[in-house]
C-alpha cells in the first residue's frame, strides 16, 4: 500500500532523532515525502544509531541515494546555543528552506527527589527546557524570515508536563517547561504565519524507560491503567507529528495534544 504523500516536497529538522521517537518520527517523514534532517550527540554511540536510521531510511525509500539525498546529519547537544543554529543552516543550505521543526531532544534518569544531585538537574534542565528554547528559537528566526515566511513547529512534551512523578521531580518541571514554551510561541509567532503545537506522549517504549517497563510487575500495573490496554511505541507519535506538519492542521496552533492511549483520563 502506497504512503500517501502528506509532506511531499516539505524539509523537517529534529533534534534527538537517532532513536526512540525522534527515529520513528523521522522515518515517518521520511515515508511521506519529506527531507529530514536529524541531530544526535554525535558521540560514537549516536553516531553509530543515525547510520542504522539510514539504512532503515533506504529500506523505506527502496534506495541508498534517495535516502542519502533525503536523510542527513547534524551534530551536537541542544545544550549548546550554537547547535540549534548549525541545524537550521545546513537544512537553508542543502534544501533552500525549513517547513517543520521539531523540538525532541530529552533526557530522563529516574532518581528519588533527595538523591537528585545539582548536576544531574542542571544536565536534564539543559537538555530537555533551554536546548528546547534555543533550538525552537533558532528554527523561529529563519521560518519567521524564509519568503514566504510560516511553517510549522513541533514540541514534544510529556504526560508528565500534566502530572508529578516520585521519581521525576527534576523531569516533569522540564516538560511542563516544553509544553508553556510552545505555548507562548504559538502566540508570538502567529503573525508570521508560525503553527507551534505540543505532542504530549504517555508512557513510550523507548531507551529512556526499557528498564523500568522490564520490570512484570510494574508493566502490568502500568498497563492495567491505560484504557487501550498497552503500553506505546515510538511508531504511535507518526501520525499525530505529520498531522502537525501538514496543511491537514493548518488552522491548529497552541494545542497539546495527548498521545497516552487513554492514560490520563484515566488517572486514579
Amino acid at each position: 500500500m502506497t504512503t500517501p504523500q502528506l509532506l511531499a516536497g516539505k524539509t523537517m529538522a529534529i533534534t534527538g532523532g537517532a532513536t526512540g521517537i525522534g527515529r520513528a518520527i523521522a522515518l515517518g517523514y521520511l515515508s511521506h515525502g519529506a527531507n529530514v534532517a536529524v541531530n544526535h550527540l554525535g558521540d560514537p554511540a549516536s553516531s553509530a544509531q543515525f547510520q542504522t536510521l539510514l539504512s532503515e531510511a533506504a529500506q523505506t525509500l527502496s534506495s541508498k541515494d534517495e535516502a542519502s539525498k533525503r536523510l542527513i546529519e547534524v551534530a551536537g547537544s541542544v545544550a549548546d546555543p550554537e547547535t540549534g543554529k548549525k541545524l537550521v543552516e545546513e537544512v537553508v543550505r542543502r534544501w533552500g528552506r525549513l517547513d517543520v521543526f521539531i523540538s525532541n531532544a530529552g533526557v530522563c534518569e529516574f532518581k528519588e527527589f533527595l538523591d537528585i544531585t545539582p548536576a544531574l538537574w542542571t544536565h536534564t534542565l539543559s537538555t530537555n527546557l533551554t536546548g528546547a528554547f534555543h533550538t525552537v528559537q533558532a528554527a523561529a528566526r529563519q521560518l519567521s524570515a524564509q519568503s514566504p515566511p510560516g511553517g510549522s513547529i513541533i514540541g514534544i512534551s510529556s504526560i508528565s508536563a500534566l502530572v508529578g512523578g516520585a521519581q521525576q521531580a527534576h523531569y516533569t518541571p522540564t516538560k511542563a517547561g516544553v509544553l508553556s514554551l510552545i505555548q507562548s510561541c504559538a502566540c508570538a509567532l502567529g503573525k508570521y504565519n508560525i503553527r507551534c503545537n505540543a505532542l504530549l506522549p504517555g508512557t513510550i517504549r523507548t531507551q529512556l524507560n526499557e528498564e523500568d517497563l522490564a520490570d512484570d510487575k510494574k508493566r502490568g500495573y502500568m498497563e492495567g491503567r491505560i484504557p487501550l490496554g498497552r503500553t506505546g511505541v515510538p511508531e504511535d507519535l507518526v501520525g499525530p507529528a505529520v498531522f502537525l506538519g501538514s496543511e491537514l492542521s493548518g488552522y491548529v496552533t497552541g494545542a497539546q495534544l495527548l498521545v497516552d492511549g487513554g492514560l490520563f483520563v484515566n488517572l486514579q
